[in-house]
């Protein structure tokens, strides 16, 4: 089991209010987020449409702490400099949307950023045996890729539990997104998961006027955790 003590919990904002992301984002990590997590989709790998690398870069000044962002877009490669241009920390593409993911990681590393791989929930754990040396974080899929607020697939905590064993001791992040909430992020840390992104279950029930919920539900995660 992980030390949970350095455990990040990564908002998305996906699910944050689409009109004020700059003050969300600073409401946020005020009330303790440790990232900024950024689902951008494509509606053709996926079926929702979100980000281009321009919203990136203009919220990019508003992140004090973590820019993770998410690509679930194919083909992948030709927007990775976009994307780190644009002040990302962490670019993460998926295994399924590129033909040669080996390149892709050394694409996001040339570019300067961290490079992360993501495993959709029907991916198993052995497709990034070959890439343990270049990664820098590996994404989880516990739900679908598209849209938030899904049911959490109880397979993956195996998964994570099977990646946990193979990262040994390299230094790499084991990122969940999807589902996470009070009652699955337990199960996921104790698997081996020290990133937990979380969009529904930090954001509901408050706003950038009436922040403090952030923190009690970013608190309600951490707590359920041992953090």
């Amino acid at each position: 089991m992980n030390d949970t003590s350095s455990i990040k919990i990564a908002p998305s904002i996906l699910a944050a209010d689409f009109a004020n992301f700059g003050a969300e984002i600073e409401a946020v990590e005020a009330q303790g987020a440790d990232w900024i997590h950024v689902d951008v989709m494509d509606g053709h790998f996926v079926p929702n449409l979100t980000f281009g690398p321009d919203m990136c870069k203009a919220i990019r000044p508003h992140i004090k702490t973590v820019m993770d962002v998410h690509l679930m877009i194919a083909p992948v490669d030709q927007y990775i400099e976009a994307y780190a241009q644009a002040g990302a920390d962490i670019i993460t593409a998926h295994i399924e949307a590129s033909p040669h993911i080996h390149r892709t990681v050394q694409a996001i590393r040339a570019c300067g950023a961290k490079a992360g791989v993501a495993l959709n929930p029907a991916t198993p754990a052995s497709s990034v045996e070959y890439l343990l040396d270049m990664v820098d974080l590996i994404c989880v899929m516990s739900v679908n890729p598209g849209f938030g607020g899904q049911k959490f697939i109880h397979s993956q905590v195996e998964k994570t539990r099977q990646l946990k064993q193979m990262i040994g001791d390299r230094p790499i992040h084991i990122e969940i997104d999807g589902g996470m909430d009070p009652s699955t992020a337990p199960l996921m840390v104790e698997a081996g998961a020290d990133v937990l992104v979380a969009g529904s279950a930090v954001f509901k029930g408050g706003s950038v006027g009436n922040p403090e919920p952030y923190g009690e539900n970013i608190n309600a995660i951490r707590n359920a955790i041992g953090n």
